[in-house]
């Protein structure tokens, strides 16, 4: 409750003291800056309690309703300790058949109590995505490799942020785009990227830090639904290791750049910004010679690309057993099977096919994601799913 600078307890004192007094609950709740919901709930607290309304009561519940008693955690885990090799289905039925007279928990509930104490075998988790970096190509021809980045984000007239998407082409230094956004929403991203690859075509490959939205520590692989539609576009991701801007040194550089020339001081607005930015773009690209290109202008070696844009192709699995569209969820279901595969996938045609009795692998495009049991709940992931491609989508 927002109160004034006095004691909770004796701001609640004069309130009720004023309330007796006659004063109308309504003009009073305002005075104390409170609702009158608020005042009413003090008001009958009083005259059911008396002065000890007054002091705070716990919060916390008497009991929790998931709460195990101590005795029955303790016995599971002395089971466990007796059969060290047993999971939860296991010492659940143990214990029913040891004592019929004790209200058995749920599995799932079993498996916490080991998961809680370190009883559970940690090979059975997915381990979290560590962001190590690709290896980087140096690269002369233009269109073989874009950069792509968001300069840092910086205040505008109106007190919002801005954070500018920026796009270059490593070879020619041509600043395809400098996007004015609100925020580094995947949707904005998707709108910018769509308009750049249908203006200047696809690169060959896009280099990018490990940060959102172009990667994520959450997800498979560090994908997102970003970066899984540039491969199904047929394009290379490439990222700098964490820590090491200057891995992208030639696009901070123009970040330099962009930041004296477009935001001291910045725009009062996302489109007085924009203007900004178009400018900047014009003059970088046209008419700013660059020292590490001879002096010549960007718009002097660069040209669109080859390869036009025109959608996302269709999926095609002829090696697999099955291709199946991953849930909005990130799952992939199969009869009674439901496997969590990401969220980054969700929309998208995977490939299955079992490899052995009851173990499938799951593909998608040429690239092998992981393996599942019928038993399982998750794809547990290859070690480099974009190296070899062990089951390629056409028999070259």
């Amino acid at each position: 409750m927002p109160w004034k600078e006095c004691s909770v307890v004796d701001e609640k004192v004069k309130f009720v003291a004023r309330l007796i007094e006659g004063e109308k609950m309504a003009p009073l709740c305002r005075e104390f800056n409170i609702a009158r919901k608020t005042g009413y709930q003090i008001w009958q607290r009083y005259k059911r309690f008396g002065q000890e309304a007054f002091i705070e009561q716990k919060r916390t519940p008497y009991r929790y309703a998931n709460k195990l008693p101590v005795q029955l955690e303790m016995l599971i885990l002395e089971l466990k300790k007796e059969f060290p090799d047993w999971g939860a289905p296991k010492l659940r039925e143990k214990i029913i058949r040891r004592h019929p007279e004790i209200k058995v928990p749920a599995i799932s509930t079993i498996h916490a109590v080991l998961d809680r104490h370190g009883l559970v075998q940690s090979s059975l988790r997915r381990k979290r995505y560590k962001a190590e970096g690709t290896e980087l190509n140096d690269v002369a021809e233009a269109n073989d490799l874009w950069c792509a980045d968001y300069k840092g984000e910086f205040m505008l007239g109106d007190k919002r942020y801005c954070y500018p998407l920026t796009i270059t082409d490593y070879a020619s230094r041509f600043l395809l785009c400098a996007e004015a956004l609100s925020s580094t929403r995947e949707d904005f991203a998707f709108e910018t990227f769509t308009r750049v690859f249908k203006e200047f075509g696809l690169p060959r490959s896009i280099r990018t830090d490990n940060g959102t939205p172009f990667a994520s520590g959450n997800s498979l692989y560090g994908l997102t639904k970003l970066s899984v539609w540039w491969l199904r576009l047929g394009i290379n991701l490439e990222r700098i290791k964490p820590g090491h801007p200057e891995q992208n040194g030639r696009h901070e550089r123009m970040h330099l750049t962009l930041k004296r020339s477009t935001t001291r001081p910045p725009g009062n607005n996302l489109l007085e910004q924009q203007e900004k930015l178009d400018l900047f773009i014009e003059e970088f690209n046209r008419e700013r010679p660059h020292q590490g290109i001879g002096m010549k202008y960007p718009s002097e070696l660069y040209k669109p690309s080859p390869r036009p844009y025109l959608g996302t192709p269709e999926l095609f699995y002829p090696f697999h057993d099955k291709t199946i569209q991953v849930t909005s969820c990130g799952r992939i279901c199969q009869k009674r099977i439901k496997v969590n595969l990401s969220t980054a996938f969700a929309g998208q045609e995977v490939g299955i096919k079992e490899v052995d009795d009851g173990i499938w692998v799951v593909s998608f495009l040429n690239y092998d994601l992981g393996y599942f049991d019928e038993e399982g709940k998750r794809v547990e992931p290859v070690a480099d799913p974009f190296g070899s491609k062990v089951l390629p989508m056409s028999p070259e």
